[in-house]
């Protein structure tokens, strides 16, 4: 990897995670596109480099994170990660092949995409509009919508939780919020856990490439979050369903056309 490409894959990182059209996914994608998708370090930048776009939310979202005194907070994010944390360890290896995979995750972005052309419409007349009214339960139960993307990549971290919470009658933007808060626990455990296991790949190059995407994936989520709310409370999830139907489209008609994009 280059820093052409590492700065290709940050940029879609940062755009990506916290839009529901899976970060995850586009990076196996791209990465595939670079012919640089089969590489271990390659495997372990895409995780390691959601750290710098989930550190974007606790910069936006400073007094939240740094106000001790609302210690109930905590215990609902800690609550509500334990599902994925459980399943993501439980799952590793599976995890790790379907992450290899870019026709499933095409296809999963097809079928989530499906889903997010009718979710404006499934979920109406939310009565939770502000996290502090959101239980340690309820909590609990978008935390297992979480594990869902943990699953199947390509369906989007973001987008389970936040259908999560609107299935628990949340708003879209407490919705989204609380998913923003849920990834800073989440990517954390999981970067730390994916850099134990690679640490061997990270000589000096390594690192830089891992501090350059870092840097960018922050600078671009910043811009990110801050577009997406007001997007997403005015307008809905149906245009990201559209997009990611024509992205999964495209991709599986280049597979099954024979067109050769490195692993698909």
């Amino acid at each position: 990897m280059n820093y052409l490409q590492a700065l290709i894959l940050a940029v879609i990182e940062g755009l990506t995670e916290f839009l529901p059209v899976s970060s995850t996914g586009h990076m196996v994608i791209a990465s595939s596109f670079m012919g640089i998708g089969k590489d271990d370090f390659v495997k372990l930048f895409e995780v390691a480099i959601q750290l710098g776009a989930i550190l974007a939310v606790v910069v936006l979202y400073w007094k939240k994170f740094f106000n001790f005194s609302k210690w109930q907070f905590y215990v609902k994010l800690l609550i509500a990660v334990i599902p994925a944390l459980f399943f993501g360890f439980l799952l590793n290896d599976f995890i790790d092949e379907t992450l290899g995979n870019p026709l499933f995750i095409a296809v999963v972005l097809l079928l989530g995409g499906i889903v997010l052309l009718f979710i404006d419409k499934l979920f109406k007349n939310p009565t939770v509009s502000d996290e502090k009214e959101i239980s340690n339960l309820t909590a609990f139960k978008i935390g297992c919508f979480q594990v869902l993307a943990v699953v199947f990549p390509g369906l989007s971290r973001s987008a389970a939780t936040i259908i999560g919470g609107m299935q628990q009658k949340l708003t879209r933007h407490v919705a989204a919020e609380f998913s923003f808060f849920l990834a800073v626990p989440t990517m954390c455990a999981a970067t730390g856990y994916k850099l134990l296991k690679g640490y061997h790949l990270l000589n000096a190059e390594n690192v830089k490439l891992l501090l350059f995407g870092n840097l960018i994936a922050f600078i671009v989520a910043i811009i990110a979050i801050k577009s997406f709310i007001g997007f997403l409370s005015k307008h809905g999830f149906r245009i990201f369903g559209w997009y990611r139907i024509i992205i999964g489209v495209v991709l599986i008609a280049l597979y099954y056309s024979g067109v050769e994009m490195n692993v698909l």
